[in-house]
């Protein structure tokens, strides 16, 4: 991203991580004259031991002198996990690992033998492999019945991304969809901000913003997460309610490959009814 939309980047996560905080957690009083809700700018520099004219210059992403020992002061007083505090510094510092070098190119990335077999192994647990854009290049036989073909969509439109928000097989199979969403997204900002120089985000996220309106506000609520962990309940159209933990992990080599794997709860049928997806793919699935 060029500087402008870097800063403009920081401003936006600055002010929705602002929002978030209630002023009676961090020891201030409520109040009743608030026009919008967490803390106001200059609580924030107050908490951060900074002036409040520097703290409103960097929310409102002027292009100003900043160290990491302000930054580190700035996180603890927004309460920033550890994703929220590497974007921040990511944004600020222009510091993202990946500069340049090895940037997705047109082809996706290859898929060694060893993570393909665990793929296969993971039979009962459907699980998507995309990049650190969020293409998908690998999948398994259960999260193709969950989910899509994939094998049926074009690499180019094969975006994780876009298919939540384009498919309507997608739409309708998650019981809150936006729920859904927002840990694929969480997960996409996390690499939006360390890959602070590839130039391929803006013209996506500037399609993703004019194509789908929906887009803009989940987008806007700045999430941060490499790894969120979460419970979600499908409405499948064969197998009816399905229950899965998602969990995501950082597949380590040079690719950068993210690992999404939705684990059937135990207390539910979910994989009963998934391996009678899997066996008889043509019938429907006792409820």
């Amino acid at each position: 991203m060029n500087q402008q939309t870097r800063l403009q980047a920081l401003s936006t996560f600055l002010k929705a991580q602002r929002a978030k905080i209630l002023p009676q957690s961090v020891g201030l009083a409520p109040g009743t004259r608030r026009r919008t809700p967490g803390l106001r700018r200059e609580e924030v520099a107050q908490l951060a031991g900074v002036s409040s004219t520097w703290y409103t210059w960097l929310e409102q992403g002027r292009d100003i002198k900043v160290s990491p020992s302000v930054l580190d002061a700035v996180a603890r007083a927004l309460q920033l996990t550890v994703d929220e505090r590497k974007y921040l510094y990511a944004l600020a510092l222009e510091t993202g690992t990946g500069v340049g070098q090895g940037l997705p190119k047109d082809e996706p990335p290859k898929i060694n033998p060893a993570l393909k077999r665990i793929l296969k192994e993971l039979r009962s647990c459907p699980t998507i492999i995309s990049d650190r854009r969020s293409h998908i290049v690998g999948w398994n036989e259960a999260a193709a019945h969950v989910f899509l073909d994939f094998e049926q969509i074009p690499y180019e439109e094969r975006n994780l991304i876009r298919l939540v928000f384009t498919r309507k097989e997608l739409r309708r199979l998650a019981v809150n969809w936006e729920h859904f969403v927002s840990g694929f997204l969480a997960i996409f900002r996390a690499n939006y901000g360390q890959y602070v120089e590839d130039e391929w985000y803006e013209p996506f996220l500037s399609e993703m913003r004019q194509v789908h309106p929906d887009f803009h506000d989940l987008w806007e609520q700045s999430r941060v997460s490499s790894a969120p962990e979460v419970l979600l309940e499908f409405r499948h159209a064969k197998a009816g309610k399905m229950l899965f933990d998602l969990t995501s992990l950082q597949v380590s080599g040079s690719a950068d490959l993210q690992c999404s794997i939705y684990t059937p709860d135990p207390n539910s049928a979910t994989e009963t009814k998934l391996r009678q997806l899997i066996d008889r793919p043509g019938s429907s699935v006792q409820p």
